[in-house]
């Protein structure tokens, strides 16, 4: 690993002086990133890479667009689409490199377009707005669709919506369509926000925004005719102990590479807590929940060694690194906070493919 070199890019709004995605190259050893440019573009609150490496997508004001990733990093744009709706807020692709999907928050709405295979992204091929009302409280009252994820099995689409307090789960048809096959229903005004799979596709961890809790389920695959199974196994709150939980949010959370830590945030509370992973239930064990020195922890990403974390602080405009100290349950800060304006999301990758 230490061979290898790494970058991060940092989706910002751009209402203010920052202009788009800020790129940083990644002192693995250190723990630390240094900014090298940013790429404009309007607006970006979510980005994720292609599976094969050689695109990045990211939410815009347009739409969605799509950017190749050079030898070093660097990002050129190819192409931007518009959704047919609202500007959307989380995004994620399928295993086969067909499908781009896209999350819609202000409007309820979960998309699907086509990804081509020299990188543009075409039309829309499906999309679904959710019905329903939520709780009476002022967020949570209609449909917000605010995280889209496939399966382990690339089977199904989970489309978690924090308005409704629901995880809507979706077949992909042979005809490149969305067809419901069942609900997770989650407690009401709990507000889910995130879902990640474990690497071995066993189990599902969901984190909720109102709540700031993460249920564990166990999942196990559906077959042709099969709908997937989703369990519950346990609930654990992601703060720090003695805090007033009507004023905190939940925000990021992510899995270490070895598939034995969690990790999450919470604004507010600003903390990021660390979980250990029982290997043979998926059960979380809580070992810290600790403050960022900064406001509004909205996304996390683990260094690819698993020895360091970034935060992504919203409100204070900053970004802190910390290395992970396991043995003795701790973050040790690595630096002053970086300066960025607004960020929302970070994603660390390898350089170039």
């Amino acid at each position: 690993m230490s061979d290898n070199k790494y970058v991060a890019y940092v989706g910002t709004y751009t209402h203010g002086s920052s202009i788009g995605i800020h790129l940083y190259d990644i002192n693995l050893e250190e723990g630390t990133l240094e900014e090298r440019k940013v790429v404009p573009i309007n607006n970006s609150s979510h980005i994720c890479r292609s599976l094969n490496g050689k695109y990045l997508y990211s939410i815009a004001d347009e739409g969605v667009a799509v950017f190749a990733v050079e030898a070093d990093g660097d990002l050129t744009l190819i192409n931007k689409v518009d959704i047919d709706g609202m500007r959307g807020c989380y995004l994620s692709v399928d295993q086969t490199g067909k499908y781009l999907f896209v999350a819609g928050y202000h409007d309820g709405k979960v998309t699907v377009v086509h990804t081509h295979q020299d990188g543009r992204l075409g039309s829309v091929m499906d999309g679904v707005f959710h019905k329903g009302l939520g709780s009476v409280a002022e967020r949570n009252f209609r449909p917000h669709v605010n995280c889209v994820v496939p399966t382990p099995d690339n089977r199904f689409l989970c489309a978690v919506d924090n308005g409704i307090d629901q995880v809507k789960v979706y077949r992909i048809t042979e005809h490149n369509r969305l067809s419901l096959v069942d609900i997770l229903r989650c407690a009401r005004e709990s507000g889910p926000r995130l879902l990640r799979f474990s690497a071995d596709g066993k189990y599902a961890y969901l984190l909720y925004e109102l709540s700031n809790t993460v249920d564990v389920f166990t999942y196990q695959c559906g077959s042709k005719d099969k709908n997937p199974a989703f369990e519950k196994i346990q609930t654990v709150s992601t703060t720090s102990d003695n805090v007033d939980r009507m004023h905190d949010a939940a925000s990021g959370m992510c899995l270490s590479e070895d598939g034995n830590y969690l990790f999450t945030s919470t604004a507010g509370d600003n903390t990021v807590a660390m979980f250990r992973i029982d290997p043979s239930t998926g059960m979380l064990n809580k070992e810290f929940a600790l403050p960022v020195s900064g406001e509004y922890p909205k996304d996390i990403a683990l260094f690819p060694d698993g020895k360091h974390i970034a935060v992504v602080n919203h409100e204070s405009n900053s970004i802190t690194t910390f290395t992970i100290d396991y043995e003795k349950k701790v973050l040790v800060m690595k630096g002053k906070p970086m300066k960025v304006e607004t960020p929302n999301c970070i994603l660390i990758t390898p350089m170039g493919y």
